[in-house]
């Protein structure tokens, strides 16, 4: 078995589900980027131990956000060291648009775990792209590079749509799953 965890941001509450989405299909802890940006005591140490982490934030202005980017700043201490080296990475994303530009999040996500020598899990899912297709259906937002999801604007956290929750605890059974093959 691989150890996993989850590290996010979550400005509203909705990432924070779909975190918890994630960790439970990869038996992962969480750890909380808090809202000045910080991990909590230990939060460091986490990460250096586990054989696969996996990413998420929300995209704000087209990008994760700033507390989150805070996180990936600091972590070029583990970058310089080489400790992340080889583990094995995953991310996801949410916005209040369908598009809202998730691309451009989950690009930086998979660009920070390649600086940090990492090894990106990609969703390895088709998307729901049928006409009889709705948000009930895992992947209908159609990503590939990693977990997009869909928290309208006016929606609380009980809405997010049950397609997009069924796709996260399946992409973090995966990123646990390939973590513990690698791991061999």
């Amino acid at each position: 078995m691989s150890k996993t965890v989850v590290v996010y941001h979550s400005g509203y509450g909705h990432t924070e589900r779909v975190a918890q989405h994630v960790a439970d299909g990869a038996e992962a802890e969480l750890v909380a980027i808090d809202a000045e940006g910080n991990l909590p005591e230990g939060g460091w140490d986490k990460l250096n131990a586990a054989d696969a982490i996996i990413f998420g934030t929300p995209t704000y202005m087209g990008g994760p956000s700033w507390q989150f980017k805070k996180f990936a700043d600091a972590s070029s201490k583990n970058w310089y060291g080489r400790a992340w080296q080889d583990k094995v990475f995953g991310g996801f994303t949410n916005s209040a648009s369908p598009v809202g530009d998730k691309g451009t999040a989950m690009i930086q996500l998979q660009t920070l775990a390649s600086q940090h020598g990492g090894i990106w899990v990609s969703l390895g899912m088709l998307p729901a792209n049928t006409k009889a297709a709705t948000h009930n259906d895992s992947n209908h937002l159609g990503g590939s590079v990693g977990l997009l999801v869909r928290s309208p604007s006016d929606a609380g956290v009980e809405e997010i749509p049950q397609g997009d929750l069924d796709t996260a605890k399946a992409y973090g059974q995966r990123v646990a799953r390939l973590a513990a093959r690698l791991r061999g």
